[in-house]
């Protein structure tokens, strides 16, 4: 009897660790292990068109529930010829997302949003190029779990070749992010269309922004424990508790 109960308990705290991949999930702000690197003002200011470069490099994405995605990236390569030489790319971008039935996981950006700072200190005598960034990705699958180990929801993107990109991990619930919304409107083919958007409209935008920017330190978004969540922390080492004395039990009848 005494070991059937172990096993049943054993088994609920395994299901509990067990993958989902549905855009409740998803929702929230993810960042990598740096915690460095997060969506939202903090990181692109579109009102003065700023890419603000973190303390370490890293990557964030931020999902809401309703089909909405945002990016920060922050990446630094070395220059194998030259150390002295690194290049550091920064890009923002946001836009909606969608997850289809057989898990793949498309972000689409708003291509007149995109931004992205290259720096390549011994080619471009220290003038980084500033440019428009627009970029479609596909991850082939997604998995989020809590993960064992930090005790933290874990984010799993996989790249379109199954490859796992490096994991994200549970920062801010709900998503720290800007407006999901056009946020620097352009002219297109068509060089009336710098009139498509009223000043009203323009300057309401401008606002809505300014005040995002101003109120940061007052999100809503509720940040997360790095250092772990209390509840998982206990959880994890009650399961390792639990299976440890289900297996001796199990020995000893």
């Amino acid at each position: 009897m005494l070991q059937s109960i172990f096993v049943v308990i054993s088994a609920l705290l395994i299901a509990q660790t067990h993958a989902d991949s549905t855009a409740e999930s998803l929702h929230g702000t993810w960042s990598s292990k740096s915690n460095q690197v997060f969506t939202g003002p903090g990181f692109y200011d579109p009102i003065d068109e700023l890419l603000i470069e973190p303390s370490l490099p890293g990557i964030s994405y931020s999902f809401t529930e309703d089909g909405y995605f945002e990016e920060a990236t922050y990446q630094v390569k070395g220059n194998a010829k030259d150390p002295s030489c690194p290049v550091a790319v920064l890009i923002f971008q946001h836009g909606t997302y969608n997850i289809s039935s057989n898990g793949t996981l498309v972000l689409t950006p708003f291509k007149v949003d995109g931004r992205q700072l290259l720096s390549e200190p011994c080619v471009d005598k220290g003038t980084s190029t500033y440019s428009r960034y627009n970029q479609t990705e596909t991850f082939k699958s997604f998995a989020v779990s809590i993960d064992p180990y930090h005790g933290q929801y874990k984010l799993q993107l996989y790249q379109f070749d199954g490859a796992p990109v490096q994991p994200l991990y549970l920062a801010y619930r709900p998503p720290m992010m800007l407006p999901t919304e056009t946020l620097n409107p352009t002219a297109t083919d068509d060089s009336s269309a710098e009139e498509t958007g009223s000043s009203n409209s323009k300057r309401s935008l401008s606002n809505l922004v300014k005040r995002g920017l101003e109120n940061r330190q007052r999100t809503n978004a509720v940040k997360t424990n790095r250092e772990g969540f209390i509840f998982t922390n206990v959880f994890w080492y009650f399961s390792v508790l639990m299976i440890g004395v289900g297996s001796v039990a199990f020995l000893a009848y």
